[in-house]
């Protein structure tokens, strides 16, 4: 549908967080991109458990929210933690190079004294370490982003190239040479 917005006109989509982007390709062809709103937890997901402190950051975590928001998606923070320790966390991957879009709400104007104000956030994606099954790493992670593939497809894809090297046949000794 489309609606008039202070002047201009744009498209609201019925996912409202899927957005496509259009960018000339070397001038010649145009692609869409898809950008999501993600979620990332920061206890347990981008460092250890160690709250109310903060832990040592788990492997590449930092690495692949960077290279997510290179990718042009908007990350939020979301995180049970408030106040100074909110802040703590926000200051901690600020000096590492990330920047959140928003902390613990879903756009960075929305005020938590608004009237339809939720927790609850209407994201694309959770990055979560309570996550059922647990968090997967940080390279499984991106690669379900960037390829658009679920956690079982990558499980399978990795298992079929395992099974693929185990049963190559075996060449004799008499072979060999």
């Amino acid at each position: 549908t489309r609606q008039e917005g202070r002047g201009r006109a744009f498209r609201r989509d019925r996912s409202r967080h899927l957005r496509t982007e259009m960018r000339p390709d070397r001038g010649i062809d145009t692609y869409t991109r898809t950008i999501m709103l993600i979620a990332v937890d920061f206890d347990g997901t981008i460092v250890d458990h160690r709250y109310p402190e903060i832990g040592p950051e788990i492997p590449f975590a930092i690495d692949t929210l960077k290279m997510l928001i290179n990718d042009r998606h908007r990350l939020i923070l979301w995180s049970v933690r408030e106040g100074v320790l909110l802040e703590e966390a926000v200051e901690y991957c600020r000096k590492r190079g990330v920047e959140f879009y928003a902390v613990n709400k879903d756009y960075p104007e929305e005020k938590t004294t608004d009237r339809n104000f939720s927790r609850k956030l209407k994201v694309d994606m959770f990055i979560d370490d309570r996550n059922l099954g647990g968090i997967p790493d940080w390279g499984t992670i991106y690669r379900m982003i960037k390829e658009k593939k679920s956690y079982a497809d990558i499980v399978k894809e990795e298992m079929a190239e395992q099974s693929e090297d185990y049963y190559k046949p075996k060449r004799k000794w008499w072979q060999l040479g």
